[in-house]
């Protein structure tokens, strides 16, 4: 099992219009940096993945599953370089985490939301992952 971290910026798509996507998902598309689409190319499905908003919010908000693995994005106009996967939203975190409390806790120093920042596709670790649910209020995260 993956755990990962995805960045969206609200206004563009936020955690509200992923829940509206319902369980069919949606494509993660617009991805033009070649070490995230490496890192979707690695996903497998049921992994599981933060929704985190980013410039404003700046918050991990909601856990979401890869439904569909890796295939050629449809925004990329037919260039084969760019990959996508489909996600869909699993839960709400009932208390989001803030990006100011992830690098206030020494647990996180080497995430890489802290260490990456703008790399739009992460990975995640289960410890991360664990403690982030921890933090957000899920006693038993999905898995």
């Amino acid at each position: 099992m993956g755990y990962w971290l995805y960045k969206s910026e609200p206004s563009k798509w936020s955690w509200a219009m992923q829940k509206d996507a319902g369980e069919k998902g949606t494509e993660w598309t617009g991805v033009r940096n070649y070490l995230a689409r490496n890192n979707m190319r690695a996903m497998q499905i049921g992994d599981k993945g933060f929704f985190y908003h980013s410039n404003e919010g700046l918050e991990i908000v909601g856990i979401t599953e890869v439904c569909a693995l890796s295939h050629p994005d449809s925004t990329a106009d037919g260039d084969a370089r760019w990959d996508c996967v489909d996600i869909r939203a699993v839960c709400d975190l009932p208390v989001p985490v803030s990006l100011k409390d992830i690098k206030a806790n020494p647990k996180f120093e080497k995430m890489a939301l802290v260490t990456s920042m703008r790399l739009s596709v992460q990975p995640v670790t289960e410890e991360e992952y664990l403690e982030i649910c921890r933090l957000g209020g899920l006693e038993n995260p999905p898995r």
